[in-house]
């Protein structure tokens, strides 16, 4: 499995931007990574999401707001998340796929379709 590692977390005002950062190392080929996150009491839900040919797919929740990056050559997986608001807090979770997925992009968005995961990063968004 991948080992992986986020990053950039922290309290911020409505409005404000983040960055996340998921340092990647391990494994055998990372054919997806993505951004999940979970409030208190909610179940994990997708957020953002990148093939290794840097195709991309957002949730509603993430659209015209976040934009999910990455750098092959540091192994880094980003989340840039601007005009953020109060139900964006959560821990936000850094994943990888090992495998090709042949299916629609909103199924691959869930918890069950990827194989290794970071222990998480909170992110507070509050007044």
């Amino acid at each position: 499995q991948v080992q992986l590692v986020e990053s950039g977390g922290g309290s911020v005002q409505p409005g404000g931007s983040l960055r996340l950062s998921c340092a990647a190392s391990g494994g055998t080929s990372r054919r997806y990574m993505g951004w999940f996150r979970q409030a208190p009491g909610k179940e994990r839900e997708g957020v953002a999401f990148i093939s290794i040919t840097g195709s991309t797919y957002y949730t509603d929740s993430a659209k015209g707001r976040f934009t999910i990056s990455q750098d092959n050559a540091k192994n880094t997986l980003y989340l840039q998340m601007n005009s953020l608001k109060p139900e964006d807090t959560a821990m936000y979770f850094c994943a990888a796929r090992s495998t090709w997925y042949y299916g629609a992009w909103s199924n691959l968005a869930a918890p069950g379709e990827f194989d290794s995961w970071g222990q998480g990063t909170q992110v507070t968004v509050s007044s």
